[in-house]
């Protein structure tokens, strides 16, 4: 039983976590129940990241990456929205706290994580500066223009777009985010690839066999299931993470904060098992992709929910998280040029993290 359990459960789990949730949606858990809930949730996201690594290992680099992208943002703005339905007014910034805390988490959290893990199994990793720094200046762009215009703005008080500044801003989000993938998947795909030669190539990932198209076609379906049981048990569990936040005294954006962590743990393990194998530009991609999948699809998909959903819409950021952000990039972009990294830029890369981390909880 255990062999067949250990053997099946990337298959068990996201069934498992469908039973789960059919038995637990739109009740009110007691804690002992919403930590079990919580463990079947995360052994979803594990099936997730499992079935989105086999299909991404049948299409090939650079569509691979743009699977798990894909799939973390369909998560996060199902999370987005169903909270802001059922929170109302207090959910007014959780858009704005969610996305910022993703773009926190991957260009500095699985950034600094993949460069350190890389890094310390050799003296230093390389990558191609070429797709890596474009795609950087997409994510500086589009976090500028979702996060940071709100709040200059005057057309309305308060850091939130008008209607048309905010139809502009989801209309130039996806115009760029399609760009980006028309570069990275059919002008450029070079430029997205390993590093031929470098120390950051490993010839056992290279030539391991790929699943066949029966593998490929039966992980994806269990990889919809999967994300269909993260985005309902997240929502199940949600009040229950609201309270305890509550209770613990931290401000209300440490919601988004726990929401994107949530949703970028796929992202992180995938990143991370991709450095161990010395595959640092498929790390990168990985969150770099993932940071503009959260703005350049997760805007638009809000700006239009915002049409149902009562209340304002708060975008954009406070000085704190602007001088974050500002450095962020400054940093992103010095790391960058060189196309190779050593522990440093790593380490510097997970402080930045740490600070967002904690002035998150200790604003």
């Amino acid at each position: 039983m255990v062999r067949f359990c250990s053997r099946y459960w990337s298959v068990i789990l996201p069934l498992v976590a469908g039973v789960v949730l059919a038995a637990t949606w739109g009740r009110s858990l007691n804690p002992f129940v919403a930590v079990l809930v919580a463990v079947w949730l995360i052994g979803a996201v594990l099936s997730a990241v499992h079935h989105a690594e086999t299909v991404a290992h049948r299409v090939g680099e650079p569509f691979g990456s743009l699977i798990l992208a894909v799939a973390v943002t369909i998560i996060e703005v199902g999370l987005i929205v169903t909270l802001m339905i059922s929170s109302g007014e207090k959910a007014a910034s959780l858009a704005r706290d969610t996305v910022f805390a993703a773009v926190m988490i991957t260009c500095n959290g699985i950034f600094g994580l993949s460069l350190l893990v890389g890094a310390l199994k050799r003296r230093f990793t390389v990558f191609n500066a070429e797709g890596t720094g474009g795609a950087l200046a997409t994510v500086a762009t589009l976090a500028t223009l979702t996060l940071v215009l709100p709040t200059f703005t005057t057309s309305e008080p308060g850091p939130i777009f008008s209607g048309s500044q905010l139809i502009f801003a989801a209309v130039a989000s996806l115009v760029l985010y399609g760009v980006f993938v028309m570069v990275q998947t059919v002008r450029h795909p070079d430029d997205f690839l390993p590093v031929e030669g470098g120390p950051a190539q490993s010839e056992d990932d290279e030539h391991a066999e790929p699943p066949t198209k029966k593998q490929a076609l039966l992980s994806l379906g269990l990889l919809l299931v999967a994300l269909i049981g993260v985005v309902g048990l997240a929502k199940v569990v949600s009040p229950n993470i609201e309270s305890g936040i509550a209770a613990a005294g931290l401000p209300q954006s440490a919601v988004g904060v726990v929401i994107a962590l949530l949703v970028l743990l796929p992202e992180t393990i995938a990143a991370v098992r991709a450095a161990r194998r010395e595959r640092m530009q498929i790390s990168l991609n990985l969150a770099l992709g993932s940071a503009m999948a959260s703005i350049g699809l997760t805007i638009p998909a809000i700006a239009l929910a915002s049409i149902w959903i009562e209340g304002p819409l708060m975008l954009g950021l406070g000085a704190t998280q602007m001088v974050l952000l500002a450095l962020t990039v400054v940093v992103g972009a010095l790391t960058v040029v060189p196309g190779r990294a050593t522990l440093l830029q790593g380490c510097v890369h997970l402080v930045l993290f740490s600070a967002f981390v904690f002035l998150a909880v200790s604003p």
